[in-house]
């Protein structure tokens, strides 16, 4: 937490302003727009799976309609697919990002196509804060009018070419649970294009009530908007997201120029153009064994570093569903690892993780 957040609370407090509506809701989504820029208009909801949800009902997704997803990621990416009934179908990484390959995705589209089946979403992911190849996808999304639902719940601060991330898609996710870049403990948030997508993502999360004196309701509805006591937490935590971005960078330049010269030990780079706000220092090891090898060290001197995401393709709930695989992502999920990355770590902190491995390895 930063100075500004209590103060937030307490007005919320002081004001009788709990409910999920009041001037912090109002705040914390106009930081947000004016943070991201080119437009954006900003629901703050109660999750990023929420702002999933909703994002996908309003790009018209529904029963048995496929929606082509990262395979690499959260189950958060892929869930929301089979609250509406839809078929998610899992798409490979590349290797420069990580994230969903290109021509695993068009070979994906085109096949669905060929079957009288075009999919109805793609859910692109930004991992670990890296963008994923947005000219690329963004491409094929145009060439085959398959709109990009964009979660960018692990990359708010990171940039392609001076864009931030979450502004790219036709929607874009946020999440600000209580091990992101900045939090609201629990929280999200849905950024639209255009004012009309953010004003029916909010009818939608207040249980999509009409306009009316009574309770009407013509829809289905939602209780997904945030409340407005963790948006007071949002309203500061915004106040220092940059000094979080260089925080956690800071810890992988630290990583970096320590184990770089360490044979068992490559990190993901940027390429041109990019800017990852490194939410997560992650490293790929040479094998499964040696991965763990640094793991269980670490773990005997009380340290906690975990494995990469487990792909959903592999995922028993999601065993029987369509993929498009490369071999990739099972490869970052065997040799990799998370290490620690929180925005509080100091440099003593640092050096005691970097001195283990380096004992680890010798």
């Amino acid at each position: 937490m930063g100075d500004m957040e209590q103060q937030f609370v307490d007005e919320a407090f002081a004001t009788n302003w709990i409910a999920p509506l009041g001037p912090n809701v109002n705040g914390f989504e106009d930081a947000i727009s004016s943070y991201l820029g080119n437009s954006s208009n900003v629901a703050a909801l109660s999750s990023g799976t929420a702002a999933i949800h909703l994002g996908l009902q309003l790009l018209g997704v529904g029963k048995n309609d496929d929606v082509l997803c990262q395979s690499f990621t959260f189950s958060a990416s892929a869930n929301p697919i089979c609250y509406l009934g839809a078929n998610p179908v899992f798409i490979d990484s590349e290797t420069d990002t990580w994230n969903m390959c290109p021509i695993l995705l068009e070979q994906a589209i085109t096949e669905g196509i060929a079957k009288n089946k075009k999919p109805k979403a793609i859910v692109a992911v930004h991992l670990y804060g890296m963008p994923y190849k947005v000219k690329a996808l963004h491409a094929i999304s145009e060439k085959y009018d398959v709109p990009i639902l964009e979660d960018s719940a692990e990359a708010l601060g990171s940039r392609f070419e001076d864009r931030n991330c979450g502004t790219f898609g036709t929607i874009g996710v946020l999440s600000f649970n209580g091990n992101k870049i900045i939090t609201t403990s629990g929280g999200g948030a849905l950024v639209a294009k255009n004012k009309e997508i953010k004003d029916r993502a909010v009818h939608l999360a207040t249980q999509a009530r009409d306009d009316a004196p009574h309770y009407q309701h013509s829809a289905i509805g939602y209780n997904y908007r945030m409340s407005n006591v963790l948006a007071g937490i949002g309203r500061g935590q915004m106040m220092v997201l940059d000094d979080r971005v260089n925080a956690r960078r800071f810890n992988h330049e630290y990583y970096r120029k320590r184990l770089e010269a360490k044979e068992e030990i490559t990190f993901l780079e940027e390429g041109e153009g990019y800017f990852s706000n490194r939410w997560l220092t992650c490293v790929l090891t040479p094998s499964f064994e040696i991965r763990e090898k640094i793991r269980m060290g670490l773990l005997a001197e009380n340290i906690e570093s975990r494995p990469l995401w487990k792909p959903m393709h592999l995922q028993p709930v999601f065993k029987d569903s369509k993929h498009f695989v490369n071999g990739v992502s099972e490869t970052l999920f065997d040799k990799g690892l998370c290490l620690p990355s929180g925005s509080n770590l100091t440099e003593a902190d640092l050096s005691r993780i970097t001195t283990a491995i380096e004992n680890i390895l010798k």
